[in-house]
């Protein structure tokens, strides 16, 4: 039996609906259909390249191959979305912005029970990141951790921190949203617009990098404790730059990863239902008009804090 279903693609003219067509299932291929998808900076990176939009998919089961072990129809699932990119499942015409979608189902997840459909794909994609960046970092519960920006990453990353028990420590460019930083669990909150020199209550022990332009290094490397770990999470085409005194003298260690593993994906999902974690969102509809919108409020720097796009 042939699928059909409908995407929204990239191109060079634009973002675009289409039609498409996957033979009948194999293996341990899964028809999806999908409720929410969240929206991500990659997507604004892909809008022009001829390829299905969104990596962020949540929704339910309609059909598995012949090979699944785990799935079933009804299932809440949800697309692992850095192992997606990573491994080149890319597909042209699969995407989590459209009607549906065929996957492996190596390359799924149950949503938890307690956890909605419309929470849990932008989990998947920053939720994954700060909660791996906190994971290969090694940190302890008594850990000092810096948090810089409380954007798309920077407000999950206060949420998964305070939860594991650390003192969270945020910088931001202006005051407009410490009362948000400290409901989400921050300890401290500094402004640093202009600021030449930090002045805090003591030493970090961590700082992750959430800004998607690099910081002032100099006034962040003054406050690092000895042996501190530095995460840098922001996708850039810059080169990093950083002083190499205070790195050298002080035992510092930049730790890269922005890719979690399947286990790292797990252990985030049941973290963050067990402790109520939840993205901040915006939601638009799954339609070809609200993924223009969403990419659009994205990319003008509108967006609070992560997009989410409902299926009507």
């Amino acid at each position: 039996m042939t699928i059909k279903f409908t995407v929204y693609k990239g191109s060079k003219d634009g973002i675009k609906q289409t039609e498409t067509e996957r033979e009948d299932l194999k293996r341990d291929e899964v028809l999806v259909r999908t409720t929410h998808s969240g929206v991500c900076g990659t997507d604004v990176h892909y809008q022009s390249v001829e390829m299905a939009l969104g990596h962020e998919g949540t929704g339910v089961v309609e059909a598995t191959g012949p090979d699944t072990k785990l799935l079933k129809k009804g299932d809440r699932w949800e697309t692992l979305c850095s192992q997606r990119k990573m491994y080149g499942l890319a597909d042209l015409d699969q995407g989590s912005f459209g009607t549906h979608a065929v996957w492996r189902e190596a390359f799924l997840f149950k949503v938890p029970d307690n956890m909605s459909n419309e929470d849990a794909g932008p989990l998947m994609c920053g939720g994954s990141t700060v909660y791996n960046a906190l994971h290969v970092a090694g940190v302890r519960p008594t850990a000092r951790v810096g948090i810089i920006g409380v954007g798309g990453l920077g407000h999950l990353a206060i949420q998964f921190a305070a939860k594991m028990g650390c003192q969270v420590v945020v910088f931001s460019g202006t005051n407009s949203k410490k009362e948000e930083a400290m409901k989400l669990g921050a300890r401290e909150f500094y402004a640093i617009k202009g600021v030449k020199e930090l002045k805090i209550e003591a030493p970090l022990d961590n700082l992750i990098v959430t800004t998607s332009s690099q910081p002032d290094w100099p006034i962040y490397l003054n406050v690092m404790a000895p042996n501190g770990v530095i995460s840098p999470l922001s996708v850039s085409a810059e080169d990093l730059k950083i002083p190499y005194m205070p790195v050298l003298l002080n035992g510092l260690r930049i730790q890269g990863g922005i890719v979690g593993s399947r286990q790292v994906h797990r252990d985030m999902l049941e973290f963050a239902a067990f402790h109520n974690i939840k993205p901040i969102k915006m939601t638009f509809p799954l339609t070809l008009d609200g993924v223009k919108q969403s990419l659009k409020t994205l990319e003008e720097g509108n967006m609070r804090y992560r997009g989410v796009l409902v299926a009507p």
